[in-house]
């Protein structure tokens, strides 16, 4: 024997049927937490800020970025190795 139910209601409807908590409220509270967190992270993406972030501060000219480059390739920097 086969018995089918077709029940017609929203999801709030069903929710409150089954006992289920309502969880949008501490949705909408996580949300808008995430989104400011994402926000505060995206002004770090600042290339100047990311350049200060990766690289100590006895690198910030371009000139000893350069050598640290060429150095890692172990190409000295006077002229060819």
């Amino acid at each position: 024997m086969k018995v089918t139910f077709d029940i017609d209601c929203t999801p709030e409807e069903a929710r409150k049927f089954l006992g289920l908590p309502d969880v949008a409220p501490m949705q909408e509270a996580m949300m808008k937490e995430l989104q400011d967190k994402m926000s505060e992270n995206v002004k770090a993406m600042d290339p100047e800020t990311m350049m200060k972030t990766w690289f100590p501060t006895a690198m910030q000219n371009m000139s000893d970025m350069q050598k640290m480059f060429w150095g890692q390739m172990g190409v000295k920097t006077g002229g060819q190795e």
